[in-house]
């Protein structure tokens, strides 16, 4: 994921690899595509300052449907306690402890290595962290509930530890950065704040569940996008191996590209128009422009925690909500966003770590 301004306020967390793909190294018979073209048109941030891209450069079959993040308004009244001690009472669970203090029930959890399924008995005397929280509401997403107190959500995501499938739920409480750490933020932090990237379009868009709820299923058409307040289903597990998402030169490597830059995927040659391919079975979790720098960009949760990223399409052919299988046609390739030639911006990420797409990818593209 590319660094973000004031992520020193920012809770480190490590990642590793999961699921079905070996931890430390990829599945056997994967590795590089044979002769890579030179690079060009990389993309990545920060960009130069001759390279800004108006959401009105975007074709109209890829322009930001209303976004499920601004579904519901989100007042900022977050609540700040201190730390104390907690001595369990019968019948209490750690949900209606955190309901009492006025903590996170996910904070107090860590704060006393208590393991899923978060059990605590009578007498136990238990840490409540203290901090800011916010009560999360119906509705309200990540993306919201950071931009009403200036701070980014990739912030807020590793205070709290959000894991797959990035869905939060009413009366969960999220600790927040200080209101003296927000206070003390520069101008160029606040306005990162403010900025998205494809990290919070995967972990922080979805709208906020009842407890017991779960997100409707995917639907197997295009036509009708899921209701912007309901949250995407992520598939329970990965059903198997990715495939290249088109034929093309690798134009833009992983890692840093120079200048302050870093590109989280590669970039592939493209033909205007040339069909795009979803790379293996999911749900889309997100089709428009809301990142004017991607163009027409789509992402994909396969399950596990596994999220494939695709970047200036010229035409997008899903919607959110909609279930697709490995090798059906998601887009058309272009040249929206930052670059000036037709290409595909891909993305491989196992839960929030971008990781390079060709190691994970069959070493032919055929």
């Amino acid at each position: 994921m590319t660094s973000r301004i004031g992520r020193g306020m920012a809770v480190a967390a490590c990642v590793g690899l999961a699921g079905c793909i070996p931890h430390g190294s990829p599945p056997s018979g994967y590795g590089q595509p044979p002769s890579p073209a030179p690079s060009y048109g990389t993309t990545g941030t920060p960009y130069p300052a001759d390279n800004v891209i108006r959401t009105t450069d975007i074709p109209s079959s890829v322009k930001q449907p209303t976004p499920s993040w601004v579904a519901r308004p989100v007042e900022a009244d977050a609540v700040t306690i201190a730390d104390s001690t907690y001595v369990v009472k019968d019948g209490e669970t750690i949900r209606s402890i955190g309901n009492k203090t006025g903590a996170g029930s996910e904070a107090i959890a860590r704060a006393n290595n208590i393991p899923a399924p978060f059990m605590v008995r009578t007498g136990q005397r238990l840490k409540i962290p203290g901090g800011r929280y916010h009560l999360v509401r119906s509705g309200q997403s990540g993306i919201a509930i950071a931009r009403a107190y200036g701070v980014s959500w990739s912030t807020i995501a590793d205070l709290n530890d959000i894991q797959p499938p990035y869905v939060l739920r009413n009366g969960q409480r999220l600790l927040l950065p200080s209101a003296q750490a927000a206070a003390q933020m520069s101008p160029e932090e606040r306005a990162q704040a403010f900025s998205l990237d494809i990290d919070d379009l995967a972990t922080g868009s979805e709208p906020a569940l009842a407890s017991n709820a779960a997100p409707k299923p995917p639907t197997a058409t295009p036509k009708k996008p899921l209701p912007k307040d309901e949250p995407v289903a992520e598939p329970s597990n990965f059903a198997g191996r990715f495939q290249w998402p088109l034929s093309g030169a690798i134009i833009g490597k992983f890692g840093p590209a120079g200048d302050g830059r870093r590109n989280d995927g590669i970039n592939i040659a493209a033909e205007r128009g040339e069909e795009i391919h979803a790379a293996a079975d999911g749900v889309v979790a997100y089709a428009g422009s809301a990142i004017a720098v991607y163009g027409g960009l789509i992402l994909i949760k396969h399950g596990d925690g596994w999220i494939t990223a695709y970047g200036h399409a010229e035409q997008i052919l899903v919607t959110r909500g909609q279930t697709v299988h490995r090798g059906d046609v998601i887009a058309r390739a272009g040249a929206t966003g930052s670059v000036n030639k037709p290409q595909l911006h891909f993305e491989i990420r196992n839960k929030r770590t971008p990781v390079d797409p060709l190691r994970y990818l069959p070493p032919s593209q055929n």
